[in-house]
């Protein structure tokens, strides 16, 4: 009896020693998991994003901008900013023509407003939005967030990149600061600020889901900033925010089969928005840097073609004449990969930094010969040549004394034409344009731009003869 109760108490011991045992292990254990999945975030988290915590939390006085170190906090950004965020409206006037026996006769005119946002970047009253937004504008309004209303005017516009910058006469206004939109991150939060539906200014937000977004079909390169910040008509022109509240976009677009938010918002790079703006301010039209080559963008059937191993960067395949691509000894068969500190794996990425740029800036060029990377210096110069798909021609800069033969102050030369109708009124190569409708051309950016922003409008073709005759004609 004596020896199983000896066995008995042997075995609870046992028992007993194992559950403690078990439970200290398993707490060990479980220390050790959270330990490892702890230092698992860590080897995740790289400098750069630590780097940007710390920026995020140098500039919160209030309180660290991350819930939990998991959710951002915009609560402070969204009071800092939205302010700055404006609501613009455009009022145009449409006569309709009405059939009249064999003419037409004038009818009713007509009243239609169209509404968008707009941000302020300065305290005197310049506020930039898109060129979509106050296109044919009769009479521009702009709301402020505190519901004060001022008469807007047109400073200055380019069709090409979407962007127009327009002036209300008020000052001590607030206003953002433009970010840069080169350092935005794949995955980092971002705010969208706006005029959705004219219902007041909304605030949404979502992380930046690509960089360099070219959308085909849009007639242009492209170099979005694609977000899922919820974005919907009437938003156009609004803010896109870091979480240090600096502007590092213009939301723009948004790629929906139904006319309405579905997922996917684009914005133009802060960095493309001030240098327009800049150019619009200081020289009252933009001033675009060439580099001076013609490329394709790599992918992986155009390098079989080519029987290269590269599938990103532009190939090039043609250096222009006395443009900085042929003087800094670029070459045909080089594929481009980095524009000064920036990685070129697309023709968009190329493009959208070069509108970064000026005629006369110097950029740095790493390029891949022979799978060996080489850096060249060049200097970008001036648009000076391009080809009117419209038209059908293909134009090009003058000079002064070229332009005072033929007795005219400005102007571009008809290099070409392929434009059959022209050709039968008797226009021919060295003929110049000097205005469309009433505006006059001093380079083809002027006449690039101009038929952009004409569309499907009719529009009056004034050109001049080498004799000094002045020609005019109507297209649609």
């Amino acid at each position: 009896m004596k020896k199983f109760i000896g066995l008995v108490a042997i075995v609870l011991f046992t028992s007993v020693f194992s559950i403690f045992g078990y439970k200290y292990l398993a707490q060990n254990d479980s220390n050790n998991s959270q330990f490892i999945k702890t230092q698992a975030v860590s080897n995740d988290i790289s400098a750069d994003s630590l780097q940007g915590h710390l920026v995020n939390v140098a500039h919160s006085n209030e309180q660290n901008n991350l819930i939990g170190n998991e959710l951002p906090d915009f609560r402070k950004v969204v009071k800092n900013t939205k302010s700055a965020v404006v609501h613009v409206r455009n009022t145009r006037f449409v006569q309709r023509f009405q059939p009249y026996y064999f003419g037409y006769r004038q009818g009713q005119v007509y009243k239609q407003e169209g509404t968008g946002s707009g941000v302020i970047i300065s305290p005197d009253g310049y506020i930039v939005t898109n060129n979509h937004v106050i296109k044919d504008a009769n009479e521009l309004e702009v709301s402020l967030d505190n519901n004060k209303t001022y008469k807007a005017s047109l400073v200055g516009t380019d069709p090409n990149t979407d962007v127009a910058v327009i002036k209300i006469d008020a000052n001590n206004l607030p206003y953002l600061p433009f970010g840069n939109s080169d350092d935005v991150a794949l995955g980092e939060w971002v705010l969208a600020i706006g005029n959705p539906y004219n219902i007041g200014t909304t605030v949404t937000s979502g992380i930046v889901s690509a960089k360099g977004r070219d959308l085909k079909g849009n007639k242009r390169i492209d170099n979005f900033i694609q977000t899922d910040a919820v974005v919907n008509p009437g938003n156009s022109g609004g803010a896109l925010l870091d979480t240090r509240g600096e502007l590092i976009g213009i939301n723009t677009m948004i790629f929906s089969m139904n006319g309405s938010y579905i997922g996917y918002s684009f914005a133009i790079p802060s960095n493309i928005v001030k240098k327009v703006v800049d150019d619009i301010l200081e020289y009252g039209s933009i001033q675009k840097g060439v580099l001076g080559i013609k490329g394709a963008e790599l992918n992986g059937e155009i390098a079989k073609k080519l029987n290269i191993d590269q599938t990103e960067g532009v190939y090039v395949y043609e250096i222009e004449p006395n443009t900085g691509a042929a003087k800094s000894g670029l070459d045909v068969g080089d594929i481009i990969i980095k524009l000064d500190n920036i990685k070129v794996a697309t023709m968009s990425d190329l493009m959208g930094y070069l509108k970064t740029k000026r005629p006369g800036d110097k950029i740095k060029v790493v390029a891949l010969r022979d799978s060996n990377a080489k850096g060249f210096e060049v200097v970008l110069s001036k648009n000076e040549a391009a080809y009117l798909k419209k038209l059908g021609l293909s134009v090009k800069n003058v000079n002064k004394d070229v332009l005072k033969s033929y007795g005219v102050k400005n102007g571009v030369y008809i290099d070409r034409i392929n434009n059959r109708l022209l050709f039968e009124y008797g226009v021919k190569p060295g003929y110049l344009i000097t205005r469309i409708n009433n505006t006059p051309i001093t380079s083809v950016d002027d006449i690039t731009n101009v038929l952009q922003s004409l569309e499907n409008q009719r529009y009056l073709l004034e050109v001049v003869s080498p004799d000094g005759r002045v020609e005019k004609y109507i297209f649609q």
